[in-house]
C-alpha cells in the first residue's frame, strides 16, 4: 500500500477487560486492512497484548504497542490496582477514576511525537478529544455498547424522565426512543440520578458534551440486528457513527484464539471440550457474569440452588477471589456430588467463545455487557438476562424486548457493589423457561437467524464491511486535505 493510501491509528482502550478485549479486535481488522495501528495502554496489559499479536505475525509490522505509566502512587492507588476489573471498593473505584484523568499530558507527547491519522480513544476518555484537536487529529469515541443503548442514554441525558416520577420503582418512557421503552430510576446509575456534582456526575456530563464535538463514533454492532436505532442516533440525535461489527467475527479465530481471549482461562479446554462433547445439542446453559459484577456468598447460594432445582446441565463460572478456598460455604451441602456430571464449575476466566459456540450450549445466563452479549447473539443462544450496572439495563431491554431473544430476571436496581440478592426461584424459573418449551425454541430460532445476518454482516458487501470501507476511504480523503472538516 502507498504512504499516502496508508493510515496510521491510535488506538487508545480504557483499562479493563471489557475494553481491552474489542480495542484489540479493531487493531487487529485495521491491521488486516494494510494500516498502520499503534495501540496505547499500561505496563500491565503489555503482556496480554503481546501475546495476542504474536499470534497476529502475518501483520508483521502493522501493529504496534506504546506504553504509558499508570499514575497509582500519585493518586493513593495500590501499585496492584492497574485495572477497572480490580477497583473492588467504591474508594478504590473514585481513585482510579482520579488516575485515568491525568493521562492526558502522557498522551499529548505521544500524539506530538507520532501524529497519527486519527485516535481511537474510549468514551471514559472525555479528555482526549480536545487533546487530539491540538494536532488536528480527529478523534473517534469507542463506547464498546450498542446503538440501542446510545440512543437511550442520550434520550435520558436529554430530557430527564426520571425526574417526573416521584419514586424509585415508578416507571417512565423514555422520551424521543423509538418503541414503547419503560426503565425505573432504580435502573438507572447514581450519575444519572444524583442531584449533587459528584466526580461521576462530572465525568458522565463530559462524556455526553464531548459527543457532540468528536469527529464520530465506532459501533461494535451491525446494522441488521437494530436498524431503528442506528438510523436513529444518526438521522434523529444527529451523531455520527459508524457501525463496524461483530468486530471478532472478522478474525477467523482457531480453537486456541478462542479458548484465550481476554486472560488465560481457569480451566484447560481441552477438559472443558471433553465434557461439552458428552452433552445432547441444546442442552446445557452457561453462566457467567462477567470481570466486574462481583456476587456475594448468599447470592450464589441462591444461584447453586436455583440451577440444582432447574434439573439442566449448567456450565457456571463464579469469578475468582474471596469465593476461592476448600470449603465452598456459597455451595449447597453435597452440591457438587450431586452435580457431577451434570454442572461445571469453573472459578475464574473461562474460555467463554469456545463455550458459546459449542453445539451443547443452549442458552446463556449472562449479566448483558456489550461484548457477552454480542458473543451469545452471533452464536445464536437465547438469554436470561441479569443486568447490574454499566449499559446493562439498556442492553436488556435490547434482548428481551426489541429482539425477542431473552427471559429476564427481574433485577430491579443498578448497583456497582450492593447487588440486590435475586432468590434461587428467579433463577429456577427463568432458566426453565429459557431451555425449555415452546417458547425457548421460539428464542432460539430468532438467535439463529441473528447469528447468521452477524457472519453476514463482515463479509464483503456486508452492512458492517461497507461501513468499514467507508470509514477509512473518509479518513484517506482526510489524510490528503488536512484541513478539510
Amino acid at each position: 500500500m502507498e504512504k499516502t493510501q496508508q493510515l496510521h491509528i491510535f488506538f487508545f482502550p480504557f483499562m479493563a477487560q471489557g475494553h481491552i478485549i474489542p480495542t484489540i479486535d479493531m487493531v487487529k481488522l485495521f491491521a488486516s486492512r494494510g494500516h498502520k495501528a499503534t495501540i496505547i495502554t499500561t505496563p500491565y496489559y503489555v503482556l496480554l497484548l503481546s501475546k495476542t499479536i504474536q499470534k497476529t505475525s502475518v501483520y508483521g509490522s502493522l501493529i504496534n504497542v506504546l506504553t504509558l505509566e499508570f499514575p497509582c502512587a500519585e493518586n493513593g492507588l495500590p501499585q496492584w490496582c492497574q485495572s477497572l476489573d480490580m477497583a473492588s471498593t467504591p474508594d478504590l473505584l473514585s481513585k482510579f477514576f482520579k488516575a485515568t484523568t491525568t493521562l492526558g499530558t502522557k498522551l499529548d507527547q505521544l500524539l506530538q511525537q507520532h501524529r497519527p491519522d486519527c485516535l481511537v480513544a474510549d468514551m471514559l476518555f472525555p479528555w482526549a478529544t480536545d487533546v487530539a484537536a491540538r494536532y488536528g487529529i480527529p478523534r473517534l469515541i469507542f463506547h464498546g455498547t450498542c446503538f440501542f443503548a446510545l440512543c437511550a442514554t442520550v434520550c435520558v441525558y436529554r430530557y430527564a424522565p426520571h425526574k417526573d416520577v416521584t419514586s424509585d420503582c415508578d416507571p417512565f418512557l423514555i422520551p424521543n426512543l423509538p418503541g414503547e421503552i419503560s426503565l425505573t430510576r432504580s435502573q438507572l446509575p447514581d450519575f444519572d440520578t444524583d442531584d449533587v456534582e459528584t466526580q461521576f456526575v462530572k465525568l458522565f456530563r463530559e462524556i455526553n458534551e464531548t459527543n457532540e464535538r468528536s469527529y464520530g463514533v465506532l459501533v461494535n454492532s451491525f446494522y441488521e440486528l437494530e436498524r431503528v436505532y442506528a438510523d436513529h442516533y444518526r438521522k434523529g440525535l444527529g451523531f455520527k457513527s459508524w457501525h463496524i461489527g461483530p468486530l471478532f467475527l472478522y478474525n477467523k479465530m482457531d480453537e486456541e484464539d478462542r479458548a484465550n481471549r481476554g486472560m488465560e482461562p481457569s480451566i484447560d479446554e481441552h477438559e472443558c471440550m471433553n465434557w461439552l462433547n458428552s452433552k445432547k445439542p441444546n442442552s446445557v446453559i452457561y453462566v457467567c457474569f462477567g470481570s466486574l459484577a462481583d456476587f456475594d456468598d448468599a447470592q450464589l447460594l441462591e444461584i447453586a440452588h436455583g440451577l440444582e432445582a432447574s434439573g439442566q446441565e449448567f456450565i457456571w463460572v463464579v469469578k475468582k477471589g474471596k469465593h476461592e478456598g476448600v470449603k465452598a460455604e456459597w455451595l449447597p451441602v453435597g452440591f457438587e456430588k450431586r452435580m457431577e456430571g451434570k454442572g461445571l464449575i469453573i472459578r475464574g476466566w473461562a474460555p467463554q467463545m469456545l463455550i458459546l459456540q459449542h453445539e451443547a450450549m443452549g442458552g446463556f445466563v449472562t449479566h448483558c455487557g456489550w461484548n457477552s452479549t454480542l458473543e451469545g447473539i452471533c452464536a445464536g443462544l437465547p438469554m436470561v438476562t441479569w443486568p447490574v450496572l454499566a449499559d446493562q439495563f439498556y442492553n436488556e431491554k435490547l434482548i428481551t424486548q426489541i429482539l425477542g431473544i431473552g427471559v429476564s430476571i427481574d433485577n430491579r436496581r443498578w448497583s456497582m457493589f450492593m447487588v440486590d440478592c435475586m432468590k434461587r426461584e428467579a433463577t429456577e424459573n427463568a432458566v426453565s423457561r429459557l431451555m425449555v418449551g415452546e417458547e425457548a425454541e421460539e428464542m432460539r430460532s430468532r438467535a439463529r437467524a441473528l447469528g447468521e445476518m452477524a457472519k453476514g454482516a463482515v463479509e464483503e458487501g456486508g452492512s458492517s464491511c461497507s461501513d468499514l470501507n467507508a470509514l477509512i476511504e473518509e479518513l484517506k480523503q482526510r489524510k490528503m486535505v488536512p484541513d478539510s472538516s
